[in-house]
């Protein structure tokens, strides 16, 4: 069996904390990580992220097959070949996005997004997913304490948000063994915790294999 790195991916609403929780475990792990999001990661998948953003009127199928050109562009040029390499690789997003934002709240049906999911990745699936979990009117108003700017996605109606939580807690329970949803609620002291354990555990189960 070829050994090769291990791919951990970060999900969660508007407003969850990814971004600073990326950032805290990637610190904790060391410098042989590799720090990476979706849509993006590389110079042609960065370009289709600020079409994606940044276009008005774009329906979900465009989302969806926008996403699946920047996600293959971005596995075989960035994630494949760190994780030969036997690297950590960190990703703010990935697939899981895809089945809660075009899915849950564009309408697709899921089975297809699967299939292009497939297609995109080449059948790479995340080691481990941490989805942030927070009830999505707590996100908003982080944000809008934060006064950041907010791009198209995070702009849309609270119900819009609700149906992208929806997805991501049916993620959770339908991959139990590979997704951990941790509670964002909390502080992030107390969330990056959680996150640290929930890996350790990982690690030591890896172990028996």
């Amino acid at each position: 069996m070829v050994q090769r790195g291990t791919f951990i991916t970060f999900e969660g609403v508007e407003g969850a904390g990814k971004t600073t929780q990326v950032q805290r475990l990637a610190t904790a792990l060391g410098p042989d990580v590799v720090l990476t999001r979706e849509p993006g990661g590389t110079p042609v998948a960065e370009r289709i992220r600020d079409l994606f953003l940044t276009s008005d009127g774009i329906t979900p199928m465009t989302e969806l097959l926008l996403i699946a050109a920047a996600r293959a562009q971005h596995v075989d040029e960035l994630i494949r070949p760190a994780l030969e390499a036997n690297q950590t690789v960190i990703c703010d997003r990935f697939t899981d996005a895809t089945v809660a934002y075009q899915g849950y709240r564009g309408g697709i049906d899921l089975d297809l997004i699967h299939q292009l999911n497939h297609v995109a990745t080449g059948g790479l699936t995340p080691d481990i997913t941490f989805i942030l979990d927070l009830p999505p009117e707590i996100g908003l108003q982080r944000q809008q304490r934060a006064e950041t700017h907010r791009d198209r996605l995070e702009s849309e109606p609270l119900e819009f948000h609700r149906k992208v939580r929806e997805g991501y807690l049916f993620a959770a329970k339908s991959e139990t063994h590979r997704v951990k949803l941790i509670d964002a609620t909390q502080s992030p002291d107390a969330v990056h915790a959680a996150l640290l354990t929930e890996y350790h555990k990982y690690l030591s189960q890896q172990k028996f294999f």
